[in-house]
């Protein structure tokens, strides 16, 4: 480290603290304060309860929970699955492919997501590729969005991995199957589990793309927070963020204990 006294360190650590406490520790916990409160006129909330809870975990908002689990498992299961073959893929291309694949994988990051979304709902407002109006249109805005994070945590883990280990396969008489299923994909388990994660956590919490795309009949949890901010129905939307927040969480949670195992 660059600083060598202890008071240093510890203004340091302090000033840090004071950091994660403003901008994520504080803004969690005014959300949660919010989902709680009956009123809030003065600078603490007041009428504590659970009576937003009860709103958010019944009928219409329940279901947008569902419904964002759903797209949320099925987009990051195909982001990871595509992710993973073309990074497979890409290690086995020359340079100057590697570099194209490697761009065109990113490029949905790289412009706004409502950008995709509308991109989508032009594309596949037709026959023979008819998507709009129906669930399999948000599932593939959200994997085209998360599909870059996936294929970057893959390719990066690639090229961390050992080619002595394939190659002391390929001496041994194993063909390419096997040390691909044998060999590669347990090696690289840690990275999918991550890239599986992530994948789920940001297609939790997806917004702009979905609110170009969505049915009323497949309506996600943000697109109902986002609806009810905008009715003013601020406690009631804080409830639903809470949830969405512990949701994600505990599916972060499965997730991670089954990479583990």
């Amino acid at each position: 480290m660059l600083l060598w006294t202890r008071s240093s360190r510890a203004l340091v650590l302090v000033f840090f603290a004071l950091v994660v406490a403003v901008v994520f520790v504080a803004p969690i916990a005014t959300v949660v304060a919010a989902a709680m409160a009956g009123s809030w006129t003065g600078p603490l909330p007041s009428n504590l309860g659970g009576k937003n809870f009860s709103t958010a975990l019944s009928d219409e908002n329940f279901a947008s929970l569902t419904v964002s689990l759903q797209t949320a498992f099925i987009s990051g299961a195909l982001a990871l699955i595509v992710g993973t073959w073309a990074a497979l893929a890409a290690r086995e291309a020359p340079m100057w492919l590697r570099r194209i694949t490697d761009a065109v994988f990113h490029l949905p990051i790289a412009v706004p997501s409502v950008a995709i979304g509308l991109g989508l709902l032009i594309t596949f407002n037709e026959r023979p590729l008819l998507l709009g109006g129906t669930k399999w249109i948000v599932i593939l805005a959200h994997t085209v969005l998360v599909l870059a994070f996936a294929f970057s945590s893959v390719s990066a883990a690639l090229e961390r991995l050992d080619p002595a280990y394939r190659q002391a396969a390929e001496s041994l008489g194993a063909g390419p199957v096997r040390v691909l299923t044998r060999v590669t994909l347990p090696l690289l388990l840690p990275a999918l589990g991550a890239a599986a994660g992530l994948s789920i956590a940001l297609s939790m919490g997806e917004l702009g793309a979905t609110v170009m795309v969505y049915p009323a009949t497949w309506k996600t949890l943000p697109v109902s927070i986002f609806g009810l901010t905008d009715r003013g129905q601020v406690f009631l939307a804080a409830a639903n963020t809470t949830l969405l927040l512990a949701v994600t969480l505990v599916a972060l949670m499965v997730v991670g204990r089954i990479r583990r195992r």
